[in-house]
């Protein structure tokens, strides 16, 4: 299966709790981002999530606070990079006792130091190592040589001792295609549990030009689809035909909610100059979902990531017996 089935279950179950209750609109997912800390700048993230003081990071009554209030089955732990949080055991281990799956997003480095050996392999539990690229394109865009060679040796050994390892690649202007079939070959000479292929979104905080435009990444997910069936990609196929430019999706910003050292990001942890709500409902009244989703926004125009339209993939598939078969045969294989 491309996840375990307790992860599938919890956001069918989820999913089908919402839509009973007449909820058109809810999260699956919450991005939590317990510090702005990071222990590298990549050319690709924003100014804010690699120069935060690791005094401001958010206590665990916050953090547990924001789960509660988004509901979401699925917790994903960013930043900033999770490893430096010094609460993260008892993040992980609350998270876990809360019945909540946890999407660890790291770049590895402290991998052997912060979760082998300190927090136990967990069916709740995947972690996500970032991969842009082979070695030289990797190595480029975190800015530091040896990050790459570093990463491999987390993913192998985390495999070795039992936890669901995968892959994090975000394609920019220099990632080749042939790239990116030699990280999905790299999962499996690894045995890596899958990877995740998502083009990269364009930070007006980020002043190198290694952002794709919307015909660039249409042209290289054509590419990527073609060969994606042949290994773990951890993305739906009608995912990846809105990738490639063959259907349009709508945007779904409110199934992948950002809370952050700054309260609730809105309307998702990609879109700048929008501001922050301190409370849960404030944010979720006030934030007008119905312009983000129809993607209006400049800023919407070149964005094609996973967490704004997977949601949306999954919707459109299960409008009918052809898609909802195709998405059942997809979660099985591999």
């Amino acid at each position: 299966m491309r996840y375990p089935i307790g992860f599938t279950m919890a956001q069918a179950r989820h999913r089908t709790k919402m839509e009973r209750t007449g909820n058109k609109r809810y999260p699956t997912v919450l991005m939590l981002e317990p510090l702005y800390t990071c222990n590298l700048a990549c050319l690709g993230c924003s100014v804010e999530r690699h120069t935060g003081k690791l005094k401001d990071r958010m206590s665990l009554e916050t953090c547990f606070k924001a789960v509660e209030d988004s509901g979401a089955p699925i917790i994903n732990i960013c930043g900033g990079e999770p490893t430096l949080y010094p609460e993260l055991k008892e993040l992980i281990e609350g998270l876990i006792a809360r019945g909540k799956y946890i999407i660890l997003c790291t770049n590895a480095i402290k991998m052997e130091e912060k979760i082998f050996g300190v927090i136990p392999p967990s069916p709740n539990l995947f972690i996500m190592v970032h991969l842009d690229g082979m070695r030289e394109t990797h190595d480029f865009v975190v800015n530091r040589q040896g990050i790459f060679d570093k990463a491999v040796e987390a993913i192998k050994k985390g495999r070795e001792l039992g936890y669901y390892v995968f892959i994090n690649t975000t394609v920019y202007k220099e990632t080749s295609v042939t790239e990116v079939e030699e990280l999905c070959q790299l999962v499996d000479n690894l045995k890596a549990n899958g990877i995740l292929i998502s083009p990269g979104y364009e930070y007006e905080s980020v002043e190198k030009d290694i952002f794709l435009t919307k015909e660039q990444i249409h042209d290289k997910f054509r590419q990527i689809r073609d060969f994606s069936a042949k290994y773990k990609v951890n993305a739906t196929p009608m995912f990846l035909e809105f990738a490639a430019g063959l259907r349009e999706l709508p945007c779904a910003p409110w199934s992948t909610v950002n809370y952050t050292p700054k309260g609730w990001k809105a309307p998702c942890y990609l879109v700048e100059g929008e501001g922050y709500y301190e409370n849960w409902q404030e944010f979720w009244e006030k934030t007008d979902w119905a312009y983000w989703e129809s993607r209006q926004d400049p800023r919407c125009q070149n964005c094609k990531m996973h967490s704004g339209f997977e949601h949306s993939a999954v919707s459109e598939a299960m409008k009918s017996m052809k898609g909802t078969l195709q998405l059942a045969m997809w979660s099985l294989s591999k």
